[in-house]
């Protein structure tokens, strides 16, 4: 029951067109401008004002019945990516990565070098030994590692003279070929969509409470952010008026978690410590009061852009919820059933009241904000 209220309440073709064209984008952390475009484009024709930070991410605005405490919902426009470390002399390039991930996930895969003027070169990724007609066994002996790893380009040539002649030059941004593919069985394969299907959630979301003429309870920030992969996040998107804050990223599908596939999962903590208690547990309770299914999970290996608002010295409540994904940060698999719970639950917080509506306050009022007691208070054992 809860997967057909869902899937009513949020355009699924509506969904996977966005996710589509997005991932079709390179947006590696420090070259975004094309994916912002995008997203502002979205944003004009579902007629959300919004307007761009200094750097580049986008923050939109919701006018809703109340205007404080202002919320805001945000989530990551930036993926992992390469850069170029240095033209070889056998004509081939080596890279290091943007963002933390592994090479083997690099091995094979498709890429474009995107030099000065907008040149763009296409190449694959392969591994220093990659003939096994001429190495053997070594090919399968040689370490894991981006040191390992070099760029065979589409070009004829085998000198670095001849890769500065096409404009080919050190700090290149290198992007990998996402490999779209959308299954029948509502699967999405695809790399990046960590966190492109995060985005395409909150845009279902918004374009469901446009066709539907639902208005946010508050005013309501929706942020994009241009850097999370690098750990600079929502640090420099936020306004001090935002009372809390709830980021939509992935939640990890393996041995040893508890992140639902087919639903939203609600992160309890992430490596950044606990996500807030209270409003955690709004979420938790929207969940359980529209039948949306969902489970909570612990990640110890992850971080959002919510830590980085906090670290940036934000006094804000945050909370995280996840679309399951299998495989992060390499060759990525989500399902619609998934991004469609997250979308809806969106929806219904952006609907829900304020965590202390009875007050304009973080905190709220004392009677209902939990206090620790003073020494003065406590009374002897």
């Amino acid at each position: 029951m809860s997967r057909i209220i869902m899937e009513n309440s949020v355009n699924q073709e509506y969904l996977l067109d966005v996710l589509q064209r997005l991932l079709e984008i390179p947006s590696p952390s420090g070259m975004t401008d094309d994916i912002v475009r995008c997203v502002c484009n979205e944003l004009d024709a579902l007629e959300v004002p919004y307007e761009l930070t200094r750097r580049g991410a986008i923050r939109a605005t919701l006018k809703g019945v109340n205007h404080k405490p202002r919320r805001a919902v945000v989530t990551h426009l930036d993926t992992l990516g390469g850069m170029v470390k240095s033209l070889k002399r056998n004509g081939r390039l080596s890279l290091v990565p943007i963002g933390t991930w592994s090479s083997r996930f690099a091995e094979g895969a498709r890429v474009r070098i995107h030099s000065d003027g907008n040149k763009t070169t296409t190449g694959t990724i392969l591994p220093l030994k990659a003939s096994g007609h001429t190495y053997n066994e070594e090919v399968d002996s040689q370490p894991v590692g981006w040191e390992n790893l070099e760029v065979r380009l589409d070009e004829p040539g085998s000198s670095i003279d001849g890769l500065w002649e096409k404009g080919i030059r050190v700090g290149d941004y290198i992007s990998f070929y996402p490999q779209v593919e959308l299954c029948k069985s509502g699967y999405v394969n695809s790399r990046f969509l960590d966190d492109k299907a995060g985005v395409a959630t909150i845009l279902a979301a918004v374009h469901a409470m446009k066709y539907n003429n639902v208005k946010p309870s508050l005013n309501s920030s929706l942020l994009f952010t241009i850097s999370e992969e690098i750990g600079v996040g929502a640090s420099h998107v936020l306004r001090g008026n935002v009372a809390e804050m709830v980021s939509v990223d992935n939640g990890t599908i393996a041995p040893g978690q508890n992140t639902s596939e087919f639903g939203v999962t609600v992160a309890m903590m992430d490596s950044s410590g606990p996500y807030d208690i209270h409003l955690t547990r709004h979420l938790i309770d929207i969940c359980m009061q529209e039948g949306i299914e969902f489970s909570r999970d612990v990640f110890l290996h992850y971080r959002s852009d919510a830590a980085a608002a906090l670290e940036a010295g934000n006094d804000i409540r945050t909370a995280l919820i996840c679309f399951g994904l299998d495989a992060s940060h390499g060759y990525e698999r989500t399902h619609i059933v998934s991004l469609a719970s997250v979308a809806n639950l969106v929806v219904e917080y952006l609907k829900s009241p304020p965590l202390f509506e009875d007050d304009m306050n973080v905190i709220g009022l004392e009677k209902k904000y939990p206090r620790i007691k003073t020494s003065s208070e406590l009374k002897p054992v």
